[in-house]
């Protein structure tokens, strides 16, 4: 069968076009060009309501007019584990483009080393954008709770709530437990921090440890009359609206103890943090790390979180980014006890 004969003035055309695209590639695709007509998902693995969901909402409502092409940008819910399904999610199977951002629990990288069956996460391969807050979680018990004081919880059985076991909710006390010696009965399923204070306000449970970004916004109310009190922060320094509150290493006199305590809350100065999954573009990066520098610093986005009762304390994400190395390099004896500590 003959094939077809082009003309010879068809040839020398496409031979040349062929030539030209050789000599001068098409121009790599900007920034701008990428975003423009796109929509960014901002996820959480936390439901509705909350610290998380107060920041990620803060985030959402904002970033469009930061980031390059001005994106649609929305927030999607993925909860369940404590973050640990959302974050799973996010490290396996995120677009790699930069059309999707996390907002994550600060504890992320103490679950990849001491439980690495659940957190099978590379966090050194996941970008930060930022943090929009530092977070000390308030270990809060209610006003006539079974004890009161530190020394009447070493005495009497409290019963305290979480969400599961990969939660700082659980971590916290589990180690206030086998570390300072407090008598705490944990029991976990809760959804989040609506389900905690509901359970409180019944008398269902005693106390709980959650952000207390959280506890101040949604809660203010409750520790105004007394009904609520902050008993305990982990951190690694006290936060300003607790400033009488000693930090769960206070509680302990035996160096090797208060390391752990301050290994397990480290997490503190990510805090409510924004990131990106493995493999995006890094000028994309740079975008979005340029984006939030701007975003905390706006009028208009101050204004709002003020309105929100969301306290501000931003971080750009190269520092965050180390503060998530340093808890994933600590000493490996140190980690091998806090995983103890929360068994």
């Amino acid at each position: 069968m003959n094939g077809i004969r082009l003309p010879s003035i068809v040839i020398a055309a496409l031979a040349a076009a062929t030539i030209s695209t050789i000599a001068h590639p098409v121009a790599a695709q900007s920034v701008e060009q990428f975003y423009k007509g796109k929509t960014v998902t901002v996820m959480i693995g936390h439901p509705p309501g909350g610290s998380y969901d107060l920041y990620a909402r803060l985030a959402t409502d904002h970033l469009q007019r930061f980031i390059p092409g001005n994106p649609n940008v929305i927030l999607q819910h993925k909860p369940g584990g404590g973050g640990t399904i959302a974050v799973t999610y996010f490290y396996d199977q995120a677009p790699r483009d930069g059309s999707m951002i996390g907002l994550f629990p600060e504890t992320i990288g103490h679950t990849q080393v001491i439980n690495p069956k659940v957190g099978k996460w590379k966090l050194q391969e996941m970008t930060y954008i930022g943090s929009l807050t530092s977070v000390n979680a308030a270990f809060v018990r209610r006003k006539d709770a079974v004890a009161k004081t530190i020394d009447e919880m070493k005495q009497k059985e409290m019963n305290v709530g979480c969400t599961g076991q990969t939660s700082q909710s659980y971590q916290t006390s589990a180690m206030l437990k086998n570390l300072a010696g407090l008598k705490l009965k944990i029991i976990c399923g809760y959804q989040g921090s609506k389900e905690y204070v509901l359970a409180m306000e019944r008398g269902e449970i005693d106390a709980v440890s959650s952000a207390w970004n959280q506890w101040a916004s949604g809660n203010a109310q409750h520790f105004a009359s007394g009904d609520f009190v902050a008993v305990i922060q982990t951190g690694l320094k006290r936060h300003p609206d607790l400033a009488n509150v000693p930090l769960a290493q206070d509680l302990v006199s035996d160096p090797e103890r208060k390391k752990i305590f301050e290994f397990a809350s480290a997490g503190s100065a990510i805090g409510r943090a924004l990131m990106v999954p493995p493999g995006v573009p890094k000028d994309r990066i740079d975008a979005l790390r340029a984006a939030f520098d701007k975003l905390v610093k706006d009028p208009q986005f101050i204004a709002d979180a003020n309105k929100r009762r969301a306290a501000l304390d931003p971080t750009p994400g190269t520092e965050v980014q180390k503060a998530a190395l340093a808890i994933i390099s600590a000493p490996k004896d140190i980690v091998a006890k806090a995983a103890d500590a929360i068994k």
